[in-house]
């Protein structure tokens, strides 16, 4: 769990994944409140489950993966 646990900014550590899941794009490490404010207006994404269930970045990762 301490591996996605760095992955968020430090108030989030010790949530549980329902938490973290749940919680706002900005709560990710380096993702500025500007930045989640953006990707809000722009994809209509607000939490951490809507960005990494987004089909635009769905495939995005599935591509990338491909090219390796």
């Amino acid at each position: 769990m301490q591996e996605i646990e760095n992955k968020f900014d430090k108030a989030y550590h010790g949530k549980s994944v329902q938490e973290l899941a749940d919680a706002p794009v900005a709560s990710l490490a380096g993702v500025s409140e500007s930045a989640a404010e953006l990707i809000k207006q722009a994809l209509g994404i607000k939490t951490i489950r809507q960005l990494g269930t987004n089909q635009y970045f769905l495939a995005a990762q599935a591509i990338a993966h491909l090219a390796e």
